[in-house]
């Protein structure tokens, strides 16, 4: 059964539940020490695993940081050597608290170490990222709008075609200036 991920989102559920099962096995941790490190409640925590839950971005965010794992760990399941996504097609997952939305495109093959999102993002409050964990570095192309972008204390603006490296080890965050603002985002983790 799927559900969905904020407004209107379907969250591949079945997927981050096999993923969070895993990655929390692997580390050996128990529901109640992830659940504790990520600041949620384990009966939270059971309920994702079990795959009737209902994550929002924060809370997937929370828990990757917990297992110390992408997140596209927890969203990607295994799929064949050919990837082709279209405009639109897409699980997205949205942010609780603004109008933001990540399509996870690619993540890291084995050996690699890094993802690739489609960033959809609406005038309002911005996106406050916490730091992920050590070493990630965002890249992100602003493909249409206008955008802030960038650490916390110095988010640049952006405009179409602009290109912006910052450290994600840090606070920072995204801000849309305009309606039907889209990026493209590549997590790089060293």
């Amino acid at each position: 059964m799927e559900r969905t991920v904020g407004v209107g989102a379907k969250a591949p559920l079945k997927a981050i539940a096999a993923a969070l099962k895993r990655e929390r096995e692997a580390v050996g941790l128990s529901l109640t020490e992830v659940a504790r490190q990520a600041g949620i409640a384990k009966s939270t925590l059971s309920q994702l695993e079990a795959g009737t839950g209902n994550p929002n971005l924060e809370t997937l965010w929370a828990l990757a940081v917990a297992l110390d794992v992408s997140l596209a760990d927890l969203l990607d399941p295994p799929r064949s050597q050919v990837l082709l996504v279209r405009a639109g097609e897409g699980e997205p997952i949205r942010a609780e608290r603004s109008d933001y939305a990540a399509t996870l495109l690619s993540s890291a093959a084995p050996g690699t170490r890094r993802d690739l999102y489609r960033l959809a993002f609406e005038p309002g409050p911005a996106r406050e990222s916490d730091p992920h964990p050590t070493s990630v570095i965002e890249h992100l192309v602003l493909s249409s709008g206008r955008a802030l972008v960038g650490p916390a204390d110095s988010a640049v603006e952006l405009g179409p075609g602009d290109y912006i490296s910052y450290p994600g080890d840090v606070p920072h965050t995204i801000q849309a200036l305009e309606p039907g603002t889209t990026a493209v985002l590549i997590l790089e983790h060293r």
